[in-house]
């Protein structure tokens, strides 16, 4: 009999490859008022009610879906083929010998990756959404939380599902993500997980899924994400109902460490993973071709590579504005976004509108009925 001695249930020595253990130092909070005082959280709630769906029978999972077609017409991956493509022409390019069939094969394994984050960044929520389930302060913030917590466990079992019967084998999780959501756990602090997941990885993940919803006509996965994106839209007004009434009451101080937790996750850490694993599944090998990949990514029109960020930071900033986080400390965080060109999304579409545009379940339910 194996021991185990991480009190998990997990051999230790196959935690790695099992599970990630990760330390979560905030307390636990009881409430005992149970009274229901605020209203737009109310509301949301019971719209959470009201919205859920079921993977197992509101999505058709019988549809046949051509990865060669998805991966053609998704603008996310069409980046990495642009790429890929101008670095043939270099001299000694590992992809000097591709033709057709290779760069199709990169835009399937570059969906594959893609919809690979998008499952484990939904597992992540799941798990902060657990967090703020027992660490808010508010019954009404509880019961809320409570239904994302599903709606985060729904999303992770779509993709998870859509990889492993459309696609095939999926990617492990890029470290940058896993390093983000990890220090939200991580955070004794319970509206830091709020402020990283509902304002800016939900964010980001309004303008990731709803790039590849405008791009794709694959009926399952276009239902798949309207769905998901009705969610997450109510995702994002939770977090800023919520943090908008807790900051009135933060100090100066205490205000100054959210607006450099903000500089720091947007403009001074824009990593993004180039998830060496595609390379090595095309059996060219990261390390051989990061140098061409990089020379390419210079000749490019710069727009290939900015799109994705300006659909983020249209989402983030009129949210963060509603936070009142731009104009603390005498603007601190606004005059750090100016200097970054960020401050331009300051009156775009909120979540507002994203709330309203992707109501997909009713609007489904409506046309049934």
């Amino acid at each position: 009999m194996t021991e185990h001695t991480t009190g998990t249930g997990i051999d230790p020595g196959d935690a790695d490859e099992a599970v990630k253990l990760i330390v979560d130092n905030a307390p636990r909070m009881y409430t005992w008022s149970y009274e229901r005082e605020r209203g737009q959280l109310i509301s949301l709630y019971e719209k959470a009610m009201a919205s859920q769906w079921n993977s197992a029978t509101d999505l058709d999972w019988s549809i046949d879906v051509d990865p060669e077609a998805l991966a053609a017409a998704s603008a996310e991956q069409a980046v990495i083929v642009q790429v890929a493509r101008a670095a043939a022409s270099l001299p000694g390019s590992p992809f000097a010998s591709w033709g057709e069939r290779e760069f199709t094969a990169l835009g399937i394994e570059a969906l594959k990756a893609q919809l690979s984050q998008f499952m484990h960044g939904e597992q992540g929520a799941m798990i902060v959404a657990a967090k703020i389930t027992e660490t808010v302060p508010w019954i009404d913030a509880k019961y809320y939380a409570a239904t994302q917590t599903m709606d985060e466990a729904r999303h992770t079992e779509v993709f998870a599902r859509y990889l492993h019967t459309k696609l095939g084998e999926a990617y492990p999780m890029n470290p940058p993500l896993e390093a983000q959501i990890t220090a939200l756990v991580e955070d004794s602090r319970w509206d830091i997980a709020y402020l990283g997941m509902q304002i800016v990885i939900e964010s980001l993940a309004l303008a990731a899924f709803g790039s590849l919803l405008r791009w794709t006509e694959e009926p399952l996965l276009r239902k798949l994400l309207r769905y998901v994106l009705s969610d997450e839209a109510r995702h994002v007004a939770f977090g800023v109902i919520s943090l908008t009434e807790y900051y009135e009451h933060l100090s100066a101080a205490e205000l100054r460490d959210r607006q450099e937790f903000l500089a720091e996750n947007t403009i001074r850490n824009r990593t993004r993973s180039a998830i060496p694993e595609i390379w090595e599944r095309m059996g060219v090998g990261f390390e051989r071709a990061a140098p061409y990949l990089s020379e390419a990514a210079r000749t490019l029109d710069r727009s290939v590579f900015t799109n994705f960020d300006e659909a983020f930071f249209s989402k983030l900033v009129p949210n963060v504005r509603k936070l009142g986080l731009l104009d603390a400390n005498d603007g601190h965080l606004r005059r750090l976004w100016a200097d970054a060109g960020l401050m331009r999304w300051e009156y775009a579409d909120d979540t507002a509108t994203d709330y309203a545009t992707y109501d997909a379940v009713a609007a489904d339910r409506a046309a049934a009925s």
